[in-house]
């Protein structure tokens, strides 16, 4: 199996049982309708655990493209390869979503809501605030990196590391992923929503195209800044890059903050 093929079967892993799990608790007449949460952030947490199984026999099992700049950043992995494993994430992704689609085939047409149809493929805020939900994307995907940096610094038994990425995926989402539905992950957003475009879904409404950069901005800066985070605060690696980010970072929490500052006093007069 090549490189490439492993990125892509690994994030089509993924996707089938994350969008799986999602289009089990709000498509109509399921067997886990309404379920809720904490059965989609259990779900997508065994779905990163699987996808980064199937794909680590061959690659690191990256399997999103935050990661895969993220090590690249941090001098973890070569420039050169970049394209390649984030061609095959996107790709990946797609095809795990269109496999969802088919397994839920009855389902779409006893549900209405087309939200609830978008949210099977990509994410959709909670609140719509453009500059909140990029700090939110942003802050999950910083965790994600930070966090696997940790992983990766320490021993386990051979084998076990994939369980505990999938433990620090759910832990994200219970946490920091209510506000956004936590995509932190580029191809896991972008590749199901072009599904979702092209697939003859019954009733479905527009793909949220206006919204889609956050879930591809976002993750890219938070996982990007954690990787040299580590570096700089860990092993003493002080990069240009940190600090150009640090000064982007900070720029993008004030004026979020600022921003939803200014809609609470309007709101209050």
């Amino acid at each position: 199996m090549t490189e490439f093929l492993a990125e892509l079967i690994g994030t089509m892993v993924l996707i089938i049982l994350g969008g799986g799990v999602v289009a089990g608790v709000v498509l109509k007449k399921t067997k886990s309708e309404g379920t809720g949460w904490v059965m989609i952030t259990i779900g997508w947490g065994l779905g990163v655990t699987m996808g980064v199984y199937a794909a680590g026999v061959v690659t690191d099992a990256h399997i999103n493209p935050a990661v895969t700049l993220g090590f690249a950043a941090a001098g973890e992995f070569p420039w050169a390869k970049v394209p390649m494993y984030i061609s095959a994430q996107v790709i990946g992704a797609f095809i795990g979503a269109v496999i969802v689609f088919f397994n839920y085939l009855p389902h779409w047409k006893e549900t209405d809501d087309q939200v609830a149809q978008r949210d099977v493929f990509s994410t959709t805020p909670a609140i719509l605030s453009p500059f909140s939900n990029l700090v939110s994307e942003m802050i999950g995907t910083f965790v994600l990196l930070l966090g696997l940096m940790f992983i990766g610094a320490n021993e386990f038994s051979e084998g076990l590391n994939p369980v505990v990425v999938g433990l620090l995926i759910v832990a994200i989402g219970m946490s920091l992923g209510g506000t956004t539905g936590y995509a932190i992950n580029p191809a896991r957003d972008l590749g199901p929503r072009i599904a979702h475009a092209l697939l003859p879904i019954p009733r479905k409404g527009g793909s949220g195209w206006g919204y889609s950069w956050i879930p591809i901005v976002g993750p890219i800066l938070g996982g990007v800044y954690g990787a040299v985070f580590y570096n700089a605060f860990f092993l003493g690696e002080y990069s240009v890059l940190f600090w150009v980010l640090s000064v982007v970072v900070a720029i993008i929490l004030i004026g979020a903050a600022s921003s939803e500052l200014k809609k609470a006093k309007t709101a209050a007069d």
